[in-house]
């Protein structure tokens, strides 16, 4: 990875230079490695160089190409670097001393912004056009790297992330406290906005042109439903098996003996780290994987219908292959609270799930320790290689299916997969008022999902945003109704939450570069476009994962009744924090913006009514492990992104 820094003076001082400097060195962490940059006085571009790649040892960015035409700064990882070589028709030997980012370069030389159609990978960049007096700016199509802008009417600065901006004495660090507020609601990160005022991002799949008098946000990659008809199902579950471990393989690059991975119970971290063992076994390589697993003698009870410890399953998966080495990870004491200051620092953003990050930071650990320079995972396996198809319910339902509604439905009933009740709320939820919606849920499914439950937002504030109307606005019901258009779905829950930040803090705070073969491009555009049909079959939801990857797994990941639940035993965590949540919340108190955000009362309240047991009920889950601790995390960001001495 690489950070970025530049900028452009629209009114001709030739002070970039310095202004660009500064940037580079207040993103030092994220690329210790190495710096340079070119200052062509009233513009400058540089980077900071953190090498993952073999070929990073030759990366000389900036770069200069077109005749002199184009500047680019890059931070990227060609997963088809091949086949762009061959298509740019670069020789096998100046090949080998090309960094990515000099490809990239010639990919934009030879087709400008034609390009984008033929990039996979991760990347970030931006590109002076000399001949146009333009600059653009660019993300991946997910936005695995970061990349964000300050435009202002004497200049415009880039940097790969917020801090790189705030070194500039033109754009003081504040807070954008209706983001933080979006956030809070857990709105979908839309728009250009950041959790800064004054900064921007690029978008995930966009691109930004910049002139003197104009700015310009365009997608570059905007699926479009184009279903994939195969000759049967054998022949889906042979192209699905083997676009993932063709993603899982380009994503070994620099990786070395041995790569790192996330090992739950579960479809997709296990998907990924059995293709990973098998290619590496291929190299004589090794893949260590990760399994987040309770405390020795926990007898804490999970959530109904969840399994609270997947260490056993995972142990299982990983002992069918002999190059898999199987490290459960326990609680190593820390609290939800004890990184908060380090995680401001690193993502530059509220951290959305603290009790996760424990678990995380915790499998980041023991890979740095053990000098591992990858993690492979699946985040977006959900939306890719492991889809469960139950938005054909309610389609069958629109179309007038109803046969085959009743004989998918009781399949997945008699599966164990859902209850009835489940089914129908999934298959008819999507048609039905909302006030009646909400009642079966609170009185019939004892499941509370409203805003005022699961957020620690005030209803002021709420209410002063109109936060219902902006969550229209970009698609949510904060219902929580089931959806009917699993294409439409699973984009938008692709888009929903930038992940760049988290992804770069990651690598700077243990020099571990996260990677997610289920969000290979090719592979979601293929998945995207696989008939519902295929995923939800006879009753059996995920059914075309379980054809294409059942012979790599064990029969407990198959069976797929009960799912994992990941730090079951979150409580101890909280409960050792109890001083810090109530040091922290008199400190939100003495801080205007996390005042006006949060219910601080409500959040008191909470503290004062603490549970002395029940913690795997939802009633108590909900407001103790979501409300009250991404309350905290939020006001903590709003403290200190704000200056607050509180």
């Amino acid at each position: 990875m690489t950070a970025l820094a530049g900028r452009w003076n629209f009114d001709g001082k030739p002070d970039a230079g310095r202004a660009c400097a500064n940037m580079l060195a207040a993103q030092a962490i994220y690329g210790p490695d190495d710096s340079a940059q070119t200052d062509m006085g009233t513009i400058a571009l540089g980077r900071r160089l953190f090498r993952t790649l073999p070929e990073d040892v030759h990366d000389n960015q900036p770069l200069s190409g077109g005749e002199g035409r184009f500047a680019m700064v890059a931070d990227v990882r060609l997963d088809n670097r091949d086949e762009l070589i061959a298509a740019l028709r670069i020789a096998p030997e100046q090949a080998r001393e090309l960094a990515d980012s000099a490809i990239l370069l010639a990919a934009w030389a030879r087709w400008e912004d034609t390009c984008f159609d033929r990039l996979f990978g991760d990347y970030a960049f931006a590109l002076f056009d000399f001949a146009q007096q333009k600059l653009v700016l660019a993300r991946d199509p997910l936005g695995n790297r970061p990349l964000h802008y300050h435009r202002a009417d004497r200049f415009v600065a880039f940097a790969s992330m917020p801090k790189g901006l705030h070194a500039l004495a033109e754009i003081p660090r504040q807070p954008d406290e209706e983001r933080v507020a979006e956030q809070l609601a857990l709105l979908p990160e839309t728009g250009p906005e950041t959790y800064f005022r004054d900064v921007r991002r690029v978008e995930p799949g966009c691109f930004v042109t910049i002139t003197p008098t104009s700015l310009i946000a365009r997608r570059h990659w905007e699926p479009v439903r184009k279903p994939v008809n195969l000759a049967n199902a054998d022949a889906y579950a042979e192209e699905l098996r083997h676009r993932l471990d063709e993603a899982v393989r380009v994503r070994l690059r620099g990786a070395g003996g041995e790569v790192g991975a996330h090992l739950s119970s579960g479809f997709d971290s296990a998907i990924v780290a059995t293709s990973a063992a098998i290619q590496q076994a291929k190299r004589g390589g090794r893949v260590v994987a990760y399994t987040s697993v309770p405390r020795e003698g926990y007898d804490g009870k999970a959530p109904r219908g969840r399994l609270g410890d997947e260490g056993t399953i995972a142990a299982r998966t990983a002992a069918i292959y002999p190059n898999m080495e199987h490290v459960r990870i326990r609680p190593s004491g820390r609290t939800p609270l004890d990184n908060l200051d380090r995680s401001f620092f690193l993502y530059e953003r509220p951290v959305l799930n603290l009790c996760n990050a424990v678990w995380s930071d915790g499998i980041n650990d023991a890979a740095k320790a053990r000098k591992l320079r990858v993690m492979l995972n699946g985040q977006m396996g959900n939306m890719s290689i492991s889809y469960d198809g139950l938005t054909l319910l309610p389609e069958l339902l629109r179309r007038g299916r109803l046969v085959k509604w009743l004989r998918e439905g009781r399949g997945i009933v008699r599966r164990r997969h859902l209850r009835w009740l489940a089914v129908l709320n999934v298959s008819f939820g999507p048609y039905t008022p909302t006030p009646l919606f909400r009642w079966i849920n609170r009185v019939l499914e004892d499941r509370n999902a409203t805003i005022d439950v699961y957020s620690a937002l005030s209803a002021a504030r709420r209410e002063e945003l109109d936060i219902e109307k902006r969550a229209r606005a970009r698609g949510l019901d904060l219902s929580y109704r089931p959806r009917t258009n699993g294409f439409e779905t699973r984009l938008w829950v692709l888009r929903r939450v930038d992940l760049g930040n988290y992804n770069k803090g990651q690598l700077a705070g243990w020099s571990v570069d996260q990677r997610d073969p289920t969000a290979d491009r090719r592979l979601l555009e293929f998945s995207l476009n696989i008939p519902e049909e295929q995923f939800l079959a006879n009753g059996q939801m995920k059914a075309l994962t379980r054809r294409a990857f059942g012979a790599r797994l064990v029969p407990e990941v198959l069976t797929d009744h009960i799912r994992g639940y990941q730090a079951v035993d979150w409580h101890e965590g909280l409960e050792a924090a109890r001083p810090k949540l109530l040091e922290e919340l008199g400190r939100l108190e003495d801080c205007g913006p996390a005042a006006t955000a949060l219910d601080l009362q409500r959040l008191r309240q909470l503290m004062a009514d603490w549970p002395e047991g029940g913690w795997e009920k939802v009633n108590v889950m909900v407001p103790y492990r979501l409300a009250l601790l991404r309350g905290i995390s939020s006001g903590h960001f709003l403290r200190r992104a704000s200056g607050s001495n509180a």
